[in-house]
């Protein structure tokens, strides 16, 4: 019996090990186990929370309440942030392919929009991009870069992460697919 509980015990632990070393695995378990615990513990944006002013850098100036009502695709960035860029080419990838499904509103922060025209020229990125030009409601503001949220027709965040991360994934693609319509 003792064998057998710390045999037991030796798979847990080698189970843990894996899940906590070996590259990929712990993404894997978060991608597949993640968006079931956000949608029951989902915050929602409030009418106030969108009321942000919007100046458009590649596409007409706007506020974010036009968006309300319909599934957002919302990151906080800069082009002074490294991992801002390293996850940009992934948006610009899920963004041509999912632009029909999810509107893109990706916020430039702390940043000069020059700096922020010649970056999207460069790498010819077509993703829409703002600079906010009034506050943004403490439920939304960022406390790190990159922060993004997906949010669905009913303003709740179905995604959190405030983090650098491949958006261009099968998870990603079948999470705005299923959830967002």
């Amino acid at each position: 019996m003792k064998m057998k509980k710390n045999l037991i015990y030796l798979v847990l632990i080698v189970i843990i090990a894996v899940i906590a070393f070996v590259p990929g695995v712990k993404e894997k378990l978060q991608d597949t186990f993640f968006p079931i615990a956000t949608i029951e513990n989902a915050v929602h944006v409030s009418e106030e929370d969108y009321d942000i002013d919007l100046q458009g850098i590649n596409v007409p100036s706007t506020n974010l309440k036009t968006f309300k009502n319909k599934a957002v695709f919302l990151n906080f960035w800069g082009t002074w942030c490294p991992p801002c860029r390293k996850e940009w080419p992934s948006i610009q990838k899920l963004y041509d392919t999912r632009k029909d499904h999810v509107d893109f509103v990706l916020i430039a922060m702390n940043d000069q929009e020059d700096a922020v025209r010649k970056f999207l020229k460069e790498n010819n990125y077509t993703v829409p991009v703002y600079i906010a030009q009034s506050p943004i409601s403490e439920k939304i503001l960022p406390k790190v870069f990159p922060t993004t949220y997906l949010l669905d027709k009913n303003g709740r965040i179905i995604i959190k992460e405030d983090a650098s991360r491949d958006w261009n994934t099968e998870t990603v693609h079948q999470f705005i697919d299923n959830i967002i319509k």
